[in-house]
């Protein structure tokens, strides 16, 4: 989903520029773009505001297939749904913020940007800097590990009992799960990129690269030919209690209109498992993923 957790995970355009369900994004603007002192809380109504100026800016870290770049278009699971979300609410431009994950949280904090589409997971420690949509997925978590899986990594729990070496992304709730299930904090070692992870587990770095199912199945399809392969699914464990990798879009505290005109649309489409994977299947999204409509944001921010 420590410190660095805190702010882990771990999404328009005139219809003209849009061409195969990609979104191109003009003047895509860098992490060293302009930023703003701000306190979380908006000078105006931002669903107001983003309406009139016909945009909307939301910040993304290009993990993939959440929201990520394809050339010059943005692409992925987020900026998918957002991009059908803020068209329903009239706003038919998104602007995109490059930046890396850890600083999505304090990038919104300080206005950079009106949203975060990067299927940030919703935990109870990020409830309190942000406000979160209603879940736009769920998932489980896995291990890629070398092919044959010689040192059979199974969770973990089992990375912890035979004192292997896991990966986990800069400021991703596996860095949390990994410290729960045992594994000493020497052998978690963090990686900016995703590639990063699965090139240190190929050069024999580390024994496991852990992250979402959904991810490390995106991430072995894009690596054909590779010697790593993605175990069976499993719930980590925090305090005892199952764990799953529910994430959603992020806002500022002050953002309640935006974020339930948000929620309103978004319930349209997690209600229609058909649409939902019509929209984002082909980033590896299926019906397994659709949040059930009893798991809701104001649970996962009570952990």
């Amino acid at each position: 989903m420590t410190d660095n957790s805190r702010w882990s995970r771990r999404t328009l355009l005139r219809s003209a520029a849009v061409g195969g369900g990609l979104l191109t994004v003009p003047g895509l603007l860098a992490a060293c773009s302009r930023t703003q002192t701000g306190t979380g809380e908006s000078k105006q109504n931002t669903l107001d505001k983003i309406k009139k100026q016909g945009y909307v800016t939301i910040g993304f870290a290009g993990e993939q297939p959440y929201g990520f770049k394809q050339g010059d278009q943005l692409v992925g699971e987020a900026p998918t749904l957002h991009k059908k979300i803020f068209s329903e609410l009239g706003v038919k431009e998104m602007r995109g913020v490059l930046t890396d994950f850890n600083s999505l949280i304090p990038g919104i904090k300080a206005n950079r940007f009106d949203v975060v589409s990067a299927g940030m997971a919703i935990t109870p420690e990020r409830c309190k800097e942000v406000i979160f949509s209603e879940p736009e997925f769920v998932g489980a978590t896995a291990l890629l590990v070398k092919k044959g899986n010689p040192k059979h990594l199974t969770d973990l729990n089992a990375v912890a009992k035979a004192g292997a070496t896991v990966g986990v992304l800069q400021a991703a709730v596996e860095k949390s799960f990994s410290t729960a299930a045992g594994v000493k904090s020497g052998n978690i070692k963090e990686f900016a990129k995703q590639q990063d992870g699965l090139d240190a587990l190929v050069a024999g770095r580390i024994d496991a690269f852990a992250l979402t199912d959904i991810s490390l199945r995106w991430l072995a399809n894009i690596n054909k030919g590779k010697p790593v392969e993605v175990t069976p699914s499993f719930q980590p464990k925090l305090d005892g209690k199952p764990q799953s990798s529910a994430g959603g879009a992020v806002f500022r505290t002050a953002d309640t209109a935006l974020r339930d005109a948000f929620n309103k649309e978004l319930k349209k489409i997690t209600s229609d498992p058909t649409q939902y994977t019509s929209l984002i299947g082909k980033y590896g999204f299926t019906k397994v993923n659709v949040p059930p409509a009893t798991l809701t944001t104001a649970s996962l921010c009570k952990g």
